[in-house]
C-alpha cells in the first residue's frame, strides 16, 4: 500500500451555510475527528467582516494549533485584476490575514493574468509580510477557476513560463482543483502532466450536470479516471476535499473519506 498522503478538509464540505451559521471552530472539530491533518478556512464564508480581523483569525489559528491542525486560507480575491496588472492590494491583504491566521498556503484565485507576471513584486510582497515575528509566512498559490478569465490552461502554463523567465519561478505554486476543470470542458488528465511540478495542493471533487448547473460531488471510490488524475499529480502534496459529505451521517461520511483519499 502507497504512503497515506496529508488531507485537508474544506471548510465549504460541511455546508456553506452550516459554516456561515456556526463558524469555522465547530466544524474544525469535525474535521479533526474524522481524521484529517489540515482544515481550509474560507473567507467567503465569515459571518461578518470581524471575523477576518487579526485578532480574531489568531485566536482562530490559536484554537486549530490547539487541535493539532494545520491550515489553508482561501480567499476568493484574484491575485491579477481584470486587465492583466498584478493585483497588490488583494495580494497583501491575503497575505496578512493568512500570516494572522498562522495558515501553511494561503490560496487566491489567478484572476486575469495577461502575460506579464511580475514576479519581482509578487516576492517583494511575500518577504515583507506586515504580520507580526510571531506570525507565520504562508506560502503563496494560485487555484483554477471555474470562469474562463483565472481558469484556463494557457493563463497557467504562461504564467509559470513567465516567473521562469523573470527569475522568480518558485515564487508561489498553485492549487489544482481536479473538479473545476469542468466547468471550462477542459480534461483535467490532458493538462495534468504539464502543471504537475508546479502543484503543491489538490482540491479533489467530481462534478455533475452541466454549464450553470453544474455541482462538485464525492469521486467515486471506484472512479478509474479521477485515481489516473492523481496518479499524474505528485503523491507528496496534501489534498483537500471539497466535495460535500453525506448530511444524514456527516462525521461518518468524512471519516470514510478521509480515509480513502489518504490512500487512493
Amino acid at each position: 500500500m502507497a504512503d497515506a498522503v496529508e488531507i485537508v478538509i474544506v471548510a465549504s464540505a460541511f455546508g456553506m451555510n452550516a459554516v456561515r451559521a456556526d463558524g469555522h471552530l465547530k466544524w474544525a472539530q469535525a474535521a479533526k475527528r474524522a481524521g484529517a491533518a489540515g482544515f481550509e478556512v474560507r473567507r467567503e464564508l465569515f459571518a461578518s467582516h470581524a471575523d477576518a480581523e487579526p485578532q480574531r483569525l489568531r485566536a482562530l489559528g490559536a484554537a486549530l494549533g490547539d487541535l493539532g491542525l494545520w491550515s489553508v486560507f482561501s480567499t476568493p480575491a484574484s491575485l491579477y485584476a481584470t486587465h492583466g496588472q498584478l493585483d497588490t492590494d488583494a495580494l497583501g491583504l491575503a497575505l496578512d490575514e493568512a500570516a494572522a491566521l498562522g495558515a501553511r498556503f494561503v490560496k487566491l484565485q489567478l484572476g486575469g493574468f495577461a502575460g506579464e507576471a511580475d514576479g519581482a513584486a509578487i516576492a517583494a510582497h511575500v518577504a515583507s509580510g506586515t504580520g507580526s515575528a510571531a506570525d507565520a509566512h504562508p506560502r503563496l498559490v494560485v487555484e483554477n477557476g471555474q470562469l474562463a478569465q483565472g481558469g484556463s490552461p494557457a493563463q497557467f502554463v504562461g504564467l509559470f513560463d513567465a516567473l521562469a523567465r523573470e527569475g522568480h519561478k518558485d515564487v508561489l505554486g498553485m492549487t489544482f482543483d481536479i473538479g473545476n476543470w469542468a466547468w471550462l470542458d477542459v480534461a483535467p488528465l490532458e493538462i495534468a502532466p504539464q502543471l504537475a511540478p508546479h502543484v503543491e495542493y489538490i482540491h479533489c471533487k467530481t462534478t455533475a450536470g452541466e454549464g450553470a448547473r453544474r455541482f462538485a460531488l464525492a469521486p467515486a471510490e471506484g472512479d478509474t479516471q479521477f485515481r489516473v488524475v492523481l496518479e499524474r499529480l505528485p503523491r507528496n502534496v496534501p489534498r483537500g476535499i471539497e466535495f460535500p459529505f453525506d448530511a444524514s451521517r456527516i462525521d461518518a461520511d468524512a471519516a470514510r473519506c478521509v480515509s480513502w483519499l489518504a490512500r487512493v
